[in-house]
């Protein structure tokens, strides 16, 4: 149950990446506060937004603290970083988040997933006692 929690974690951790790059798209710059203030006590869409993105961190910890408590430190720690591989993802394909695809960054991300899959697989190995 510790890897499901774990895997929920990394999913809402990487929705809230998604969710709050589009709200500082649509929110105004910071330069005008006037104008960013006014946004955000509007509920504007992108204050919304931010408002879902910053619920979906803290429900996301929420599910790390159950991971933790099932799972060795060791194996949880590793499976955050599936959330760069969702994030680069979802970026390229969402067409709102304009995000390109290039070759090195998918080089990039494939070197985390196969070091994800080195550290959290199991090895085969098992100790001697003695």
């Amino acid at each position: 149950m510790g890897y499901f929690w774990a895997l929920m974690s990394v999913l809402l951790v990487s929705c809230a990446q998604l969710i709050m790059k589009w709200a500082m798209v649509a929110l105004p710059p910071v330069e005008r506060p006037e104008t960013l203030l006014r946004a955000l006590l509007g509920l504007s869409p992108g204050a919304l937004a931010l408002v879902v993105g910053l619920l979906a961190y803290a429900f996301s910890m929420g599910f790390w603290f159950l991971a933790l408590r099932r799972i060795a430190l060791s194996k949880a720690y590793p499976l955050l970083s599936l959330s760069y591989v969702l994030v680069w993802g979802a970026a390229i394909w969402l067409p709102w988040l304009n995000e390109r695809f290039s070759a090195g960054k998918l080089l990039g991300v494939s070197a985390i997933f196969i070091g994800l899959l080195l550290v959290c697989l199991p090895s085969g190995k098992r100790p001697t006692g003695g």
